[in-house]
């Protein structure tokens, strides 16, 4: 027996110096390209007499500005460079997940919104994940995953204002997804899983381990090392064949448009998704697919000075970003000094109050009553800002009413009371349901995070501001089709506004911005950051218009992040009064924002959970186009 495991003990031994040998023999660089990573790097602030672009990844900037070049506009190059951004930045910004769109027209000078998320499956139901035992929508399965909308706004995108085919738009990714880009710092981050993990996605999600990791499972990622995604290469030539065959027919270019959208949504695509779904004890059917619909909407809007702040509907969380400038409105926050206690705790404030605001009522204003004129008027900002107070709430401050501000008459009508910062603080308990169950803490392995951005100027003046995302966390359909995880930010809490109904979108994290200055256009900017979206919209914001900072100057600067709410994505997480602080700030203010009140955590320098916002400027007295991309990530901004 002592010689059986004597010897046994050596033949494992000597399978693991095996393993060990094949791995490092293995386990190196492929292919590389050389590729200048703008990740962590500072650069100047990019200038331009036409045209600016601003994105997520160096590539698609460029083959944005290639496209404008060739006589393109804003909604052809943003098209072109939001298929790159899914090529490049798919665990990230996945085709075909959410794009939340605002597009300004030069033509009649406003600002259009257009739908950019999708909806649930009729299957989808509160029931149908309580009766598998869900308490909160999980992802790693195909009930994760919304009808996909990027296909329609893109569609509706070239329709309405673009001058090129799909086929022509779509080139540039078809190439790159085709030959492959260099791996950059983030994608290394987001897919150096850990061999253990990238071993359990081989079993989990043996399709996306396919994708992103390949059949060296065991095998990490290399900087400049060149990754390619041949299936979905393939999957966007589909598209444009069915265009181009629409087009071959006698069909004119929006017939010929409609043939891709119809391609993906009542064809051959649809037929895999519905089928996955089909198998898989999934939701979506190819009706789901078939009925399909979004369309351009008014933006809501907001205003600081002379400034006007635009948004999206409630389908997602852009419009926290003017609710929270209009309760800050007024306030001497030059005076405070950038980033000191004083300042971000005011911010801070007027923040956590929005997002008490967004946790009540934001929701799909085609299923529910948003009272989105009252949590717009300034009136009410006013009833809102009487409750800044001089320490932390320390947990979500009470949601205020809305509906008592959607019309001026009925906004004379408040009396000047409101409640003070001792009724807040009693009622706090009474806004937040704190039970175990519902705060559910899980943490998993994940394959992709977060989201991406782009945004453009021509040079007749139309802008574009768009924010495309979804993770590979979900099963992909074959054709490297990701559908994502936005179902997990709905509720399964029938009283929620954003709560799950068959056919109604989530309010989802993605959105995009716009601004004007007196009246005229003035900037297309955004970031990816789920919660932090709106909160690095902010920050920016101030750091261009109250302290000067150039486009460049305002996204490198420090930030600081609240997460005294219920996370967006399941299972919701929670965390009463903390704040997170990026290096600089806190070293300086860590001890002294603790004496308010906060729990705070300090992060890194330029830390990627603090958003990458994306500049694109026009200087209303010269002309000149500005641009800042964030050093947090890949950003690049380049103008012409």
């Amino acid at each position: 027996m002592k010689k059986i495991l004597k010897y046994s003990g050596y033949g494992i031994l000597f399978i693991v110096l095996v393993l060990t040998i094949l791995y490092f023999l293995t386990s190196g660089p492929g292919e590389t390209l050389s590729f200048d990573d703008p990740y962590h790097k500072d650069r100047p602030t990019a200038e331009g007499s036409k045209m600016m672009v601003a994105s997520g990844h160096p590539l698609a900037t460029k083959v944005a500005l290639e496209i404008l070049e060739k006589g393109g506009n804003a909604a052809d190059a943003g098209v072109a460079a939001l298929l790159v951004l899914n090529v490049t930045q798919g665990e990230e910004a996945s085709f075909p997940g959410v794009a939340p769109l605002l597009y300004y027209d030069q033509g009649d000078k406003k600002v259009h919104s257009y739908i950019g998320a999708g909806v649930a499956p009729a299957n989808a139901t509160i029931e149908y994940f309580k009766s598998r035992g869900h308490e909160s929508i999980p992802m790693l399965k195909y009930s994760s995953q919304l009808v996909p909308a990027s296909p329609d706004v893109i569609v509706a995108l070239l329709k309405k204002y673009g001058t090129k085919s799909f086929e022509e738009v779509s080139a540039p990714a078809i190439k790159i997804a085709e030959e492959g880009f260099p791996v950059h710092r983030i994608l290394m981050r987001n897919l150096n899983i850990g061999v253990f993990k990238r071993l359990g996605l081989r079993f989990l999600l043996p399709y996306n381990a396919e994708i992103y990791v390949g059949n060296k499972w065991w095998k990490p990622l290399h900087h400049g090392e060149v990754f390619k995604r041949p299936a979905l290469s393939a999957t966007l030539k589909e598209l444009a064949n069915a265009e181009k065959a629409a087009s071959s027919s006698g069909k004119n270019r929006i017939e010929s448009l409609e043939a891709v959208r119809d391609y993906f949504y009542k064809g051959p695509i649809a037929d895999k998704i519905a089928k996955a779904h089909a198998e898989h004890d999934g939701t979506m059917s190819k009706s789901d697919l078939n009925r399909y619909s979004a369309d351009w909407e008014e933006p809501l809007k907001g205003n600081y000075g002379p400034y006007t702040i635009f948004a999206n509907r409630t389908w997602n969380q852009g419009a926290v970003v003017p609710i929270v400038l209009q309760i800050l409105e007024g306030i001497d926050l030059k005076s405070m000094g950038h980033n000191s206690k004083e300042y971000v705790h005011t911010v801070i404030q007027a923040i956590e109050l929005a997002m008490a605001d967004r946790e009540k009522y934001f929701g799909d204003p085609a299923y529910i009553t948003v009272p989105e004129k009252g949590l717009l008027s300034k009136e009410y900002a006013a009833e809102r800002r009487k409750l800044l107070q001089s320490r932390a709430f320390g947990k979500t401050p009470p949601a205020g009413n809305p509906f008592l501000f959607e019309s001026p008459a009925s906004a004379k009508k408040i009396a000047s009371k409101s409640e003070d910062a001792n009724t807040i603080v009693a009622n706090l308990d009474s806004f937040l349901d704190l039970t175990p169950n519902f705060w559910e803490k899980t943490e998993a392995g994940k394959i992709g995070r977060d989201t991406t951005y782009l945004s453009i100027i021509d040079s007749k003046g139309n802008a574009l501001s768009l924010t495309p995302s979804d993770f590979p966390q979900s099963p992909i359909i074959e054709g490297d089709i990701t559908l994502g995880i936005r179902m997990t930010q709905f509720r399964l809490d029938p009283n929620h506004p954003s709560a799950l109904v068959p056919g109604k979108r989530p309010t989802i994290t993605p959105n995009a911005s716009m601004v004007f200055k007196d009246g005229k256009f003035w900037m297309s900017f955004g970031t990816p950051g789920g919660d932090m979206q709106t909160q690095a919209v902010v920050q920016v914001f101030l750091n261009l218009v109250v302290f000067g900072m150039n486009p460049q100057e305002a996204v490198n600067a420090p930030r600081f992040r609240s997460l005294n709410w219920p996370d967006s994505f399941s299972p919701h997480k929670y965390y009463p009064g903390r704040i997170e602080l990026e290096k600089d700030i806190y070293q300086k203010e860590e001890k002294a924002l603790e004496s308010l009140g906060y729990e705070v955590k300090g992060k890194d320098t330029w830390e990627y959970d603090f958003g990458a916002p994306c500049i694109s400027l026009k200087d209303p007295k010269t002309g000149i186009l500005y641009g800042g991309a964030d050093p947090r990530k890949e950003s690049w901004a380049e103008g012409k």
